[in-house]
């Protein structure tokens, strides 16, 4: 039987532009590639967003498996973003149908597109359900870094906590976003998908997962 856990996490830490962590001892991506496992320490260590993931599908031996994220502005609260997985099977009937093979990376890679008004908002909630395989997940935490260009914007801290085996959870995250100068956010605007994140995930304090996403701030309203 799943059991359903409704978690309400709180931001744990906010790094701003001048994050010590990645500016006094930074660390290179081929050198977190080279290492049998890859800690929250690691990756804040790092400068600039990856190029490349950090670690397989395989290394996710929990069985996590994100089904729904939603984005809402908190201040009116509006959905500006919902997505949930499709049902299980209908991504492989698809490529069977179209004789392609399964990306293994599908599902790690997720493209925004926002409107110029989405850089004045101060405070976001993201709201992401989530299954669990066979076995416990303790010491859940998301690590999320953003950056445009090479330009690190913020990094985001939230821990969810325990998760018990074979429950399906919903979670709420809130994010004060950085107050950013008009310069920067023009160059934001007129340079889609080069802010770029990534979304590291740890159990015990090792790397299980990996996200990426990029994102355009170009949109009209209704597109």
């Amino acid at each position: 039987m799943s059991v359903l856990n409704d978690h309400s996490s709180r931001l744990k830490k906010n790094m701003d532009m001048l994050s010590k962590s990645s500016s006094e001892n930074p660390i290179k991506e081929s050198e977190l590639s080279s290492m049998p496992t890859i800690n929250a320490a690691h990756v804040l260590r790092l400068a600039r967003v990856t190029e490349d993931y950090l670690c397989p599908p395989e290394a996710n031996v929990y069985g996590i498996d994100f089904t729904r994220f939603k984005i809402r502005d908190i201040d009116s609260k509006t959905t500006l973003f919902e997505i949930a997985k499709p049902p299980p099977g209908a991504t492989e009937e698809e490529a069977d149908e179209d004789g392609e093979e399964i990306d293994p990376n599908a599902g790690r890679f997720v493209r925004y597109q926002f409107t110029p008004q989405f850089l004045k908002l101060r405070t976001v909630g993201a709201t992401v359900e989530f299954s669990v395989g066979s076995r416990p997940v303790k010491n859940f935490r998301m690590i999320e870094r953003h950056f445009f260009r090479d330009q690190h914007l913020k990094t985001f801290d939230f821990d969810f906590g325990f998760c018990i085996p074979n429950s399906k959870n919903t979670c709420e995250h809130i994010y004060e976003f950085p107050k950013l100068d008009q310069a920067t956010i023009d160059l934001m605007i007129e340079n889609p998908f080069e802010t770029r994140s990534d979304s590291f995930y740890f159990v015990d304090d090792e790397l299980i997962m990996h996200n990426k996403a990029d994102y355009a701030y170009n949109g009209t309203v209704g597109r």
